[in-house]
């Protein structure tokens, strides 16, 4: 009988080890974050719903609809004029922050889940933070879009075409001034462009070339792009 329980011991290890001992299955690969939709401050709006807490600054609750398989929500926020950006993590679908006044910004909200490594970004909404007694808004800096930002590019394509888009939450642009050399600090190209666009451009193969946009309104208000480079080989 002894002989017996040994031998059935034996058998049932054997039958664990190959894995028919009722193991639980792995668990089924988790859906990722879906992306956010942003409802307030609304793209390319006038924000004037923020609460005072200086004569520089008011604070603002940002809002966006909640989003499928996630847990939380980095905010990122950018000031338009001086680039700088900053991100803040919440668990909920609003998030308050005091921003300055009379300045303009964009925003984008990541989805994110701690079961996955996947994220989702939000659309880029864009929107001027006004002050007290405002009554003209300067134009969003001009988003430069080709060349990108550190582009290579050949010269056995001839002529380049500088192209950007512009907004301005009174829509009353009247032109740009593009500034466009091989100087870091590029000087001015062609003023009075009412276009989006400047084709035509002859460039230099084994020169690197730098350009930024300035924006114009009706008003006199002006934003400026920044700088960006390209390189020709």
């Amino acid at each position: 009988m002894k002989k017996l329980n040994y031998i059935l011991l034996a058998l049932s290890l054997i039958i664990v080890s190959c894995g028919g001992g009722g193991g639980s299955d792995p668990a089924p690969d988790q859906p990722p974050p879906v992306k956010s939709v942003l409802i307030f401050p609304e793209q390319n709006s006038v924000c004037t719903q923020g609460t005072t807490v200086s004569a520089t600054q008011s604070s603002l609750t940002f809002k966006w609809n909640s989003a499928a398989n996630t847990d939380r929500y980095d905010v990122t926020i950018k000031n338009l004029l001086t680039s700088a950006s900053t991100t803040q993590t919440t668990t909920a679908t609003q998030l308050t922050v005091t921003l300055d006044v009379s300045t303009p910004y964009s925003w984008t909200v990541t989805s994110k889940s701690a079961k996955v490594s996947t994220t989702a970004v939000s659309d880029s909404w864009k929107f001027y933070n006004s002050g007290p007694g405002v009554v003209s808004y300067a134009p969003f800096p001009a988003e430069l879009l080709t060349p990108s930002q550190k582009q290579a590019v050949s010269a056995a394509n001839g002529p380049v075409a500088l192209t950007w888009t512009g907004s301005d939450v009174d829509n009353d642009i009247v032109g740009y001034d593009v500034y466009f050399d091989t100087a870091a600090s590029p000087a001015l190209f062609k003023a009075g462009v009412t276009d989006s666009k400047l084709s035509g451009i002859a460039v230099t193969a084994g020169k690197t070339y730098y350009w930024k946009v300035i924006t114009k309104d009706s008003k006199g208000n002006t934003s400026d792009s920044g700088v960006f480079n390209f390189s020709v080989n």
